[in-house]
């Protein structure tokens, strides 16, 4: 075959440049710390770390949600520890409005501090986060959860649901609670009526309370009962319509402590004050919403006090409102506090969720390390070979183009 003196110039110069190109390369690996530079220097590995990037960018938005929650969550904690320190408050009003020796002035004056808690207890329901969407509003972050009506009563605006977010693959987690649940569905104690239909001797009955809630939607009979008096001391439960119920019930009159007597019957209590005479009658009927909002339970106990009259009538009406709002005060009470529990619970889960993604974090950066990262020992010591051949293809190279036959016709 015959060699031209083009060709063997021709593939020198692509020798070179071959050499020249493997030794840039190799540069530019240990410039940037990175062994695979393009795909096509490990094409199966690229793939790899492709996947890792987006499993790295998910990793990052699994924390940024992991905080956002953790702050939600947080807010949302201490909104419900001022609304706790603020219900023991009210309670200790509560108690001292419902002592006996007060006089309306005095009742008028606690009623106004409850009106400030009251406007405190409102100000804390309609609370926003960072991103200035309302805690209580359920999926309607937007909308104000409680409004105020022009007779004092509230509604709530909000829905039943709770925003949630992912925080881990998988694992999604409630950021808020929506106020219906929290300061609306409490039990009200407050669900009967009572009334005096025949009352010669006088005697004055209290509101009823229902004590036990499943006792009262079971037994007691959707008409209301009658209270009759057989004697000055003794007394037989009727039906609305006068007769006797199925087992007969009676019972006899034994004061308390206050000189009260305290009559029960299907979950429900009532107190009776006075002397009551054979013949008295007095009627209890189920009336009233089953479930009532923290703020119309401060509400009515306020306009109860407000209300109330300088004498003894007064004094029991204030007495049977202080009696059934504590009740509530302590259901809602309740309610509170089981979901700063549930919240304590969600913030373990966040936290716990953290680490994991920490270490997740720590793991993926670990693979493609070991998939990107460069050998500095191996690429330096290929670096030093690529110099030498370099250098020695471009010594040949020169003598070689320099041989010719025209140096042997000289």
């Amino acid at each position: 075959m015959r060699i031209s003196t083009l060709q063997a110039f021709n593939t020198g110069v692509g020798g070179l440049q071959k050499n020249y190109a493997t030794l840039t390369k190799t540069q530019q690996q240990i410039s940037s710390g990175q062994r695979i530079l393009t795909p096509a220097d490990d094409p199966v590995a690229s793939v790899r770390l492709l996947q890792l990037d987006q499993e790295a960018g998910q990793l990052q938005q699994y924390k940024n949600n992991q905080i956002a929650a953790e702050n939600s969550l947080a807010q949302e904690e201490t909104t419900l520890n001022s609304v706790v320190n603020i219900l023991q408050r009210v309670r200790e009003i509560a108690v001292q409005a419902g002592n006996g020796a007060l006089n309306q002035q005095d009742r008028i004056s606690l009623a106004q501090e409850l009106k400030q808690r009251e406007d405190e207890l409102y100000g804390l329901f309609n609370s926003r986060n960072a991103r200035g969407e309302y805690l209580f509003s359920g999926n309607q972050g937007k909308i104000q959860p409680f409004i105020r009506n022009p007779d004092g009563s509230y509604n709530y605006q909000g829905d039943e649901g709770q925003r949630e977010i992912a925080i881990a693959s998988g694992k999604m987690i409630a950021i808020n609670d929506n106020g219906k649940s929290l300061f609306l569905d409490n039990l009200n104690v407050n669900r009967v009526t009572t009334a005096a239909t025949v009352n010669a001797g006088g005697s004055y009955i209290s509101r009823g309370i229902v004590e036990n809630k499943n006792s009262f939607d079971t037994q007691f009979p959707a008409n209301g009962i009658q209270i009759v008096f057989t004697s000055a001391t003794e007394y037989d439960v009727l039906d609305d319509a006068g007769n006797p119920l199925a087992p007969p019930v009676s019972g006899q009159l034994s004061p308390n402590d206050d000189n009260e007597y305290t009559i029960r019957h299907a979950g429900v209590a009532v107190i009776l004050n006075g002397e009551p005479q054979a013949g008295d009658t007095f009627t209890v009927e189920a009336s009233g919403e089953e479930k009532r909002g923290i703020l119309d339970t401060l509400r009515i106990l306020r306009e109860d006090l407000e209300s109330s009259s300088d004498n003894q009538t007064g004094n029991y009406a204030t007495r049977d409102a202080v009696a059934g709002a504590l009740l509530n005060i302590d259901n809602a009470m309740g309610t509170v506090l089981t979901k700063q529990t549930e919240i304590g619970a969600r913030l373990n889960v966040v936290d716990s969720r953290r680490l994991e993604n920490e270490n997740l974090v720590l793991l993926n950066q670990t693979v493609q390390s070991e998939l990107r990262d460069l050998d500095y020992a191996e690429a330096l010591s290929r670096l030093s070979m690529q110099t030498i051949l370099l250098e020695a293809s471009q010594q040949s190279f020169v003598k070689i183009n320099g041989l010719s036959l025209f140096n042997i016709l000289r």
